[in-house]
């Protein structure tokens, strides 16, 4: 889809109202400075939530008082191709963060995995974790990004275990492990995939017999691991596993290898729940991401091992997305990746052909699909959306018609 049909389709589904050119940064700066401003009055997750929801509260309704710029310009959608310097053939966003910063992970030309960070002007910065191994298909993986800068993912060692890392807004990475690396092999270990905006870490472990379990990381360094009942391997959602609460959101497979979701309140209870039917071997809910209120998306594999996107409430309700278009066979469908403070959902639909699309959800339901210029339009090529932010920018990957995968950004 053209860019001009782009704008037209997101200005009819709500996305661009007409008003007035704004500028973006500037309306960046300012929610960020109220976020960061309630957390430096101790309103981070750990340390009153409540009291930080109220506050980021009134950061949303400054934001919609003074008008974002998606609400304010008239400007047609840009497309922004992300290739990572020294990336081979692969680099793969999967997270911006309130500032426009995007984080992620390149393969270069040996083969070797780099985290970088992408500053919203376009700067790069490499991410390589002491420790990392340089053998092909080993390295450094960057996975979550928060508001102040800090990243966190992990790393696989010569052995290929892996291990979780932190790097500080100022450039110092810290490793960690949840569990004792001892005795582990190759696949197993620690993969740190989300941060908060006091710098708390999730992610999940694999053990020595090769189970694996959920884990939150505390800014001391403090790891509590978990698991739902039932679970006979736990994970949690990547980049936007958080919201300011300190609740996190993923999803568990039982014992017949079904996956359901869940929400991990911050005192430890857990919500578990299922967004639809599918009780087959890898069917189920994958619960994939949670917004300020609580509201969760993800994607569910029905019987018949079609995709569902869904949006879940804080009460149970489950609203399903499926956008039209989507194919209906096998592997086929609608996924659901990331959910905004708004409630505004991004992903990709999968058509008949097998070809990948990107469609961003209003909070009322409409929905509008697009297509980078640049992606492929063969099976398995196209465009994957994974991350959006208040403002309507989306990032994701499109895979060009060699089969090559580039990063994205789509600014409203």
């Amino acid at each position: 889809m053209h860019t001009t049909s782009i704008n037209r389709t997101l200005t009819l589904a709500g996305f661009i109202p007409a008003g007035k050119p704004g500028n973006r940064n500037q309306a960046r700066r300012r929610v960020a400075a109220l976020i960061l401003l309630s957390r430096r009055l101790g309103m981070e997750p750990g340390s009153g939530g409540k009291l930080f929801a109220r506050v980021a509260v009134v950061c949303l309704c400054f934001l919609f008082a003074v008008g974002t710029p998606a609400q304010q310009s008239n400007r047609p959608p840009r497309f922004t191709t992300i290739d990572a310097p020294g990336a081979g053939n692969n680099t793969l966003p999967f997270g911006i963060n309130a500032l426009g910063a995007i984080v992620g992970y390149y393969l270069d030309a040996a083969n070797v995995y780099h985290g970088f960070l992408r500053t919203p002007n376009g700067a790069f910065t490499k991410i390589d974790a002491p420790g990392a191994s340089t053998g092909p298909y080993e390295g450094t993986i960057a996975m979550g990004l928060n508001i102040e800068g800090a990243v966190t993912g992990y790393y696989f060692d010569s052995s290929v275990v892996s291990h979780g890392y932190v790097r500080a807004p100022n450039g110092g990475i810290t490793t960690f492990d949840a569990v004792a690396p001892a005795g582990l092999t190759g696949s197993q270990g620690t993969f740190s995939v989300a941060i908060s905006l006091g710098g708390t870490i999730a992610g999940f472990y694999v053990d020595a017999t090769n189970v694996t379990h959920g884990f939150v990381r505390s800014p001391s360094g403090a790891i509590t691991t978990f698991d739902p009942v039932g679970s006979l391997a736990t994970y949690t959602a990547y980049f936007s596993a958080f919201n300011p609460e300190g609740a996190i959101t993923g999803w568990y497979s039982d014992s017949s290898g079904v996956n359901h979701g869940y929400v991990r309140a911050r005192d430890g209870g857990i919500t578990t729940f299922d967004a639809g039917a599918g009780a087959g071997l890898n069917q189920g809910t994958i619960s994939g991401s949670i917004n300020l209120f609580g509201v969760t998306t993800g994607l569910y594999l029905d019987a018949t091992n079609v995709y569902h996107g869904f949006v879940r409430y804080p009460g149970g309700a489950v609203t399903m997305v499926n956008v039209p278009g989507a194919g209906t066979g096998a592997y086929q469908g609608t996924v659901s990746s990331n959910i905004n403070l708004e409630g505004v959902i991004t992903g990709q639909y999968v058509d008949a052909n097998y070809l990948n699309h990107g469609f961003v959800r209003a909070a009322g339901g409409s929905i509008a699909t697009f297509d980078d210029p640049d992606a492929g339009t063969g099976a398995y090529q196209g465009t994957v959306p994974l991350a959006n932010d208040a403002e309507g920018g989306i990032t994701g990957y499109y895979v060009d018609a060699s089969n090559v995968y580039h990063g994205f950004l789509l600014t409203p």
